[in-house]
């Protein structure tokens, strides 16, 4: 297992993209295949999950896993979960009742490829086949059962639902920077944590506590650290390297951390993120109870994400 996760010979790009392969293949059998009616709303589902993205949430999963030993086929499953939720929430939000977009990861965006309400249903089966996905991992019920619930919690109210509402009601008004990290924590920010947590959570669980409040601050930066760099880009990037229509916050007249802080200070934030997300990685290495190097890939993630293309 740790020899698959590892790879120790490759290079961070390298094995970033030997792991979405992985994730690739993983999906395109996992994702259901149907006839008639039912086979449309598969259609569109392994649309939105398939051939486009970073995976960043993926590799997340795979890169806490290594810290707790987790056998592969259960970070298999907890990747297909993470990015199914990732999925359904970006056909959510490009819907025209919320953001409007009509493109995605370089392509059509769902409703503009299959209609609103096909798209919709897709986002909708996408949800309980995550959970599905847990359920097969192949772990004691006490493990799937946290995950569940870590998925669960990231995904709704408390998440990435709760975060979108905060969105929605702040478009065309002034708000503090405070309440822009709240509604970016949950978000954003909840499935990142939640990514980094269920690949940790996969594995052993006395080593899984020794790193849980490292990862948590871990997480937490990294989870800001992506959207303050999604800001930047938006103004800094061209839809072509994005993927999705460049100044669309900026349009829409949303908050972001480029128009409450200017551009110069949200990239300085960024690093200070990155700087706090390493520094939570050296507490794990430091404790003693994790071999040398054990925290690579997570290190690689945090300079990756802050690193994007600006």
């Amino acid at each position: 297992m740790s020899e698959i996760l590892s790879l120790s010979d490759l290079d961070f790009g390298q094995w970033a993209e030997a792991l979405r392969r992985r994730f690739e293949d993983n999906a395109q059998r996992a994702l259901p295949v149907g006839d008639g009616p039912l086979g449309k709303l598969c259609e569109a589902m392994r649309y939105a999950v398939l051939d486009g993205g970073k995976r960043v949430r993926a590799l997340l999963v795979y890169g806490a896993g290594l810290l707790t030993q987790a056998p592969i086929k259960a970070l298999d499953e907890a990747a297909l979960a993470v990015e199914y939720v990732h999925a359904y929430s970006l056909v959510h939000d490009d819907l025209p009742c919320m953001d409007n977009d009509v493109l995605r990861r370089g392509k059509p965006t769902a409703h503009v490829k299959f209609g609103e309400a096909q798209a919709m249903l897709a986002g909708d089966s996408l949800q309980p086949e995550a959970f599905e996905r847990l359920a097969q991992s192949g772990l004691p019920d006490a493990q799937i059962n946290a995950l569940t619930f870590c998925l669960a919690r990231a995904s709704g109210l408390r998440g990435m639902c709760g975060g979108q509402m905060i969105d929605l009601s702040s478009v065309g008004q002034k708000i503090d920077i405070d309440t822009l990290r709240r509604m970016h924590e949950l978000k954003t920010g909840a499935l990142i944590s939640a990514s980094v947590r269920m690949g940790a959570l996969c594995g052993n669980p006395c080593l899984y506590d020794r790193a849980k409040q490292p990862l948590e601050d871990y997480s937490t930066a990294l989870g800001l650290a992506f959207q303050v760099v999604d800001d930047i880009l938006d103004v800094t990037a061209d839809t072509a390297v994005l993927g999705k229509t460049a100044g669309k916050d900026v349009a829409a007249d949303k908050p972001t951390y480029v128009s409450l802080l200017g551009l110069d200070q949200a990239k300085a934030l960024a690093r200070r993120c990155e700087e706090q997300a390493l520094n939570a990685l050296d507490r794990i290495e430091l404790c003693g109870d994790f071999e040398k190097g054990t925290c690579r890939r997570l290190r690689e993630l945090a300079c990756y994400v802050i690193g994007r293309n600006h």
